[in-house]
């Protein structure tokens, strides 16, 4: 079986200096299944209202994700509005609105339960933990989670955390979360924990991987063109999470490989608004970006 990506699933209204996007395709399920379906099978359980474009849901099924799970309710679908700065580490929140999302319960349909994969996207902690009681034996849990959840539903999150094999997992909720400012010491905290593999995004600086055995650090490629980074987290797990479960395996090698596949498709998102540079892409363009990867990190 493939992947289990549980998420949210939003219409985003994005402004940066590059332009903007008004209610185009978002959401950390969205993000995250377009680009792990470049690897591996992807099945996604979400909620999205009435309002919902009817050739968002095609351009998921056209990239071969199973959509069965995605509920549709009466009302409106999640939305958010954001305004970058010309650092674009920076942004504003413009608006959020909820919406069907506000009352989101995960249901796992029957033919999902068996899926070997299992993503928990950035939803609360209480509904990852129920998600995992529906599932009978995943091979490999990522679970990834936000700095709103640590301020506000901590105990949840930790029991949360236990459960799973690999965390995603920002540089400053990785501080927050552990109290430790020192990355490395944050990363053991975590394992006490109950992960195997802790991950630590960095944004525009890559990303750490942490092992009980080793440290990685994957970097971010250097580009001409970045029109919004929105996503580019959750793009980063579908590259990452989708090349893991289709390795099969949990070597340090594979591990590695895994985490400069997931940089190879932020890599493509931030160069356009929304979900629009995933949905075409080319086996031989993530092989190229890949091996630009390699060039930049050998010596």
């Amino acid at each position: 079986m493939g992947i289990l990506a549980v998420g949210s699933i939003a219409l985003d209204s994005v402004e940066t200096p590059y332009g903007k996007a008004e209610n185009a395709l978002g959401g950390s399920a969205t993000y995250f299944s377009a680009s792990a379906s470049y690897f591996n099978s992807v099945s996604v359980v979400g909620v999205v209202g009435t309002d919902f474009p009817h050739a968002d849901l095609e351009f998921l099924k056209k990239r071969h994700v199973n959509i069965d799970g995605i509920k549709i309710e009466q009302g409106k679908t999640f939305r958010w509005g954001g305004k970058y700065h010309d650092d674009l580490n920076q942004r504003d929140t413009l608006f959020t609105e909820l919406n069907v999302f506000e009352h989101f319960n995960p249901i796992i349909p029957d033919s999902y339960k068996n899926c070997d994969y299992v993503f928990l996207g950035n939803i609360t902690p209480s509904l990852q933990i129920n998600v995992l009681e529906q599932i009978k034996k995943p091979k490999l849990v990522v679970l990834d989670t936000m700095n709103l959840w640590i301020s506000i539903a901590k105990e949840s999150l930790l029991e949360a955390i236990s459960k799973v094999d690999v965390i995603l997992i920002n540089d400053s909720e990785a501080k927050e979360l552990t109290l430790e400012s020192n990355l490395v010491k944050a990363a053991k905290k975590i394992f006490e924990i109950g992960p195997s593999v802790v991950v630590i995004k960095k944004g525009e600086h890559g990303a750490l991987m942490f092992t009980k055995t080793s440290i990685f650090s994957a970097p971010a490629l250097p580009l001409e063109k970045v029109c919004d980074p929105t996503g580019a987290g959750d793009t980063f797990a579908g590259g990452f999470f989708g090349y893991l479960s289709k390795s099969g395996v949990l070597t340090d090698e594979v591990l590695r490989k895994a985490m400069i596949y997931g940089s190879v498709m932020a890599s493509f998102c931030v160069e356009d608004f929304s979900l629009q540079n995933l949905k075409n892409l080319s086996e031989e363009q993530i092989a190229n970006r890949y091996k630009e990867f390699v060039k930049l990190s050998s010596f």
